[in-house]
Formats: C-alpha cells, structure tokens, sequence
C-alpha cells in the first residue's frame, strides 16, 4: 500500500467502480515511455513546491510518477490515497527545470488529471465547490459581473463586516475565499475596457491581437489598458477582439479536458481571422497553455494545423517588447523605487520567459530590482489551487511574502494575475499590504511620466 502523508490536504472521494478497477482508462493514460523517463535521481525535490512544505516522497515528482507506474500496472487503483497526491500537485513545472534526464513531468500530469475526472468520484462538497468555480471562472461577463458586485461590498463595507468571526458562518466557504483572494476594486474603474483598436505611435513595427482574458479582464482591466498602451507606443497596432472566449488554460490544468479543447478552438477561430503578426497575452497562465494549442490539438485533423500556427504566434507582453527593435518616440521617465519581480511559474518554467521582463524593467530610469530569495518557487496560486486547496496555497503564499518583505522592496512585479491576487492577500495576512503591478505597469507609468506616489497609492488604475 501506498504511504499516505499527512501533511498535503485530503480529498474525500471514492474509486468509481471499487479499489479492484484499473485505475486508467484508454483515452490517453500517462504515456508509459515518458514515465519510463524518470530515473528517480532525485534532482526534483528540492525545486518542487509541496516536497519543500512537506517533506513527502508520494508529494514530490518523482513519488507522482512512481504513482502513475503503479496505477498503469493495475497495482494501485484510482483510490483516495493515490489521488489526493497527484491533486496537491500544483502543476508549477519546477520540476520539468530541474531534471536533467529531460523528464516530462508536465505532460504526465495533464494525462493524469482528466483520468482522475472521469475515474475518481469526488465527494458531493468537491464537487459543487468545483462546479461553482468553473460556472464563474472561464466566463469573462460572469467574471465582470462578480467584480462588479466586490467592488460595491467594498464599498458599502460589507467585506470588513463578513470578516467578522459571527458573520463568516453565513457565507460558503468558496466564497469566503475568493472575497479574500479579490483586490480592491473601485466600481467606476470596471465599466472602462480598453479599447477595441489602438493606431501604433510613430512608424507601425507590426499588428498584433491582445488577449484580455477572463479573471484579468475583471480583475486587471487596467493591466489590459496599459499593456495596450505600452504596445502601441512601441509601433505595434494593437486589436482589442470583443467577446473574446477563455483560452481554457484553467479547465485544462484541473483535468476538464473536453470544454478546455473547445474553447481553445473557438479562440484560435476568433483570432486566426485578424490577420495578426502575433497574439499578445499579459497573464502567464494563458500564454502557456496558448503556446501549447499545436500540441494539444495534434490529433484534430481539422484544427491541428490551425492549432500549430496560432501557437507560433502568441508572445507574452514582455517577451514581444524585449524584442521589439524600434526607435522609440519617447523617452522613459524615471521610477525611483525598489521592485521585487516574481518569476510566475508558467512564465518561467512553462515559456523559458525569465530574462525579458528583467531586460524591460531594466530600461526604466531610477528603478532598482532588487533580488527575490525563491523567485522562482510557486506562490501558490496555480490556477484554482489556492481556492481548493486553500492551507496548502497559503503555505507557500505565506513564504513568499516573507521573502518579499525581506528584500525591502517598495513594490512586487509578477506577469501572472494569479501570482498577484496570491501574493497581494498573503501580504495582507502578513500585515504588510505592499502594493504588487505587472511589470507592463510600470514601463506604463515611465511612459506616461506617472509620479512613483500613483504607483504606491493605487491610483495608477486611472
């Protein structure tokens, strides 16, 4: 039998079936040559976010792989036991860096996880908890509706009253935490998107699409805003699609592999039709999974080539502006204060993005980065990781803030708007509300000639 940790958290369930059924089914198993891969060196756990919390083999790569082998064998079922290890799995590809066997871990996860869905029944509170997330979450008017009603319990002070310990009671759990993860919104912010097409300043250096997404565009608007801002100063014709669909990044890290393909082809159709040079995207969630259409929509023959070519398009915001070489027809105004930049993990791990949001930062005057102890081990917000497992995620949330607050820095900078909502409430819970931008923020603001004050007060947002 399997040893079973206490550290990670449980998930309550059953084997669909009974302990005696094969764990997989034969829609796409854990490819046994890529587990056949790993030679159990070891080189993973120190670079895995919930081996460095817990100190537990079945919790490191490694120990998921030897897991997956031994479900594959028929030698352990799809049993609570086995998956409550590959669900606290974060998915944050460290490990994938970290191997020097070249180990797909990344790839075996995501075959795992829609195997887990449809073999592993959940209990009824997983569920609906779930069901809740995914009825909101990869819908950007829902999503806009849900900001728009925080913004007005902010404002009607209703969130200081539910933190009250009497109160909590009256709320679902779910929610209850994902008020806690919200920024502050101001209502009157909400109803300015960014505009649907920008004209480059000065000579056009290409046309590009921007992808708004489903929490950002909610949430980050103003991210939106100035990433369009800052491409177009930069030559760039920037598209602004309405209605755009979700890149279905979060349904595809959770195992709902049927509605995150369809709605992967539904924006590859939306996009393919703009006639663009490159699909711009400004959270490193979706650019991963974007970056991958071609891969996983191989087998499609009637999106596959469609899928490969939209793929060779897409460019995270400042990987596209690290390359961009113009003459520039401004000059960049100074931004005296110390940032901290967080490597997001699909940014870092999954894209190989880490010296271009540097190189970007590094171009504005007066601005110090000051180094991050761990930068590059996941905050805990991995998509929905921080809302279902909530102690884990803070865990690893609360490590972070202390680093961040170590470094004495002014402001944190992080390409992922999972990475800031993270980061941002475990400051709070730190007592240090330290004010956390996109780096597309703060080139914005040199641009702009924004004082650094707008920058510390949240006032940027305007």
């Amino acid at each position: 039998m399997v040893a079973v940790s206490s550290g990670p958290p449980r998930v309550l369930g059953h084997p669909r079936g009974g302990a005696a059924t094969l764990a997989f089914d034969d829609q796409q198993p854990p490819d046994p040559a890529l587990i056949a891969d790993c030679v159990h060196c070891g080189f993973c756990l120190p670079a895995c976010p919930t081996y460095l919390l817990w100190g537990e083999e079945m919790d490191s790569p490694r120990g998921r792989i030897l897991l997956m082998d031994l479900a594959a064998r028929g030698q352990v079922g799809m049993e609570r036991e086995v998956v409550q290890h590959w669900d606290a799995c974060l998915g944050c590809m460290a490990c994938v860096d970290a191997c020097p066997s070249g180990v797909q871990y990344n790839r075996l996860i995501e075959q795992v996880r829609p195997q887990v869905e449809r073999r592993f029944a959940r209990g009824w509170r997983d569920r609906a908890s779930r069901a809740a997330l995914f009825a909101l979450l990869p819908h950007p008017r829902r999503m806009r509706t849900v900001a728009s009603a925080v913004a007005v319990t902010q404002a009607l002070g209703v969130r200081k009253a539910l933190r009250v310990r009497g109160l909590q009671r009256l709320v679902p759990k779910t929610l209850r935490r994902l008020d806690d993860m919200a920024p502050s919104l101001r209502f009157a912010e909400l109803s300015t998107q960014a505009p649907r097409h920008l004209t480059p300043v000065g000579p056009r250096a290409m046309r590009v699409a921007l992808v708004t997404g489903c929490v950002q565009d909610a949430f980050f608007a103003h991210v939106n805003r100035a990433t369009g801002r800052v491409l177009a100063a930069h030559g760039c014709e920037v598209l602004v699609p309405p209605a755009q669909s979700c890149c279905g990044a979060l349904e595809l890290h959770s195992g709902r592999e049927r509605p995150a393909l369809q709605r992967m082809r539904n924006l590859i159709g939306q996009m393919e039709a703009l006639d663009v040079d490159h699909v711009v995207v400004n959270t490193a969630g979706c650019g991963s999974a974007m970056k991958e259409y071609g891969a996983l929509l191989a087998d499609d023959p009637f999106w596959a080539a469609r899928a490969a070519s939209f793929a060779a398009r897409v460019r995270d915001v400042t990987e596209l502006i690290a390359d961009l070489e113009v003459q520039l027809p401004f000059r960049l105004h100074a931004l005296p204060a110390r940032v901290a930049y967080h490597d997001a993990c699909h940014l870092a791990h999954a894209q190989g993005v880490r010296i271009q949001p540097r190189s970007v930062l590094g171009r504005i005057p007066g601005l110090e980065l000051v180094d991050l102890r761990e930068s590059d081990v996941c905050c805990g917000s991995a998509g929905i990781y921080n809302l279902v497992a909530p102690q884990a995620a803070d865990d690893l949330g609360n490590r972070k803030a202390a680093h961040v607050i170590a470094s004495g820095a002014q402001l944190l900078a992080a390409g992922n708007g999972g990475c800031l909502l993270q980061i941002q409430a475990a400051l709070r819970r730190a007592g240090h509300p330290l004010p956390v931008v996109h780096p597309v923020e703060l080139l914005d603001a040199s641009i702009r000639g924004l004082p650094v004050t707008q920058l510390l007060d949240g006032s940027r947002h305007r």
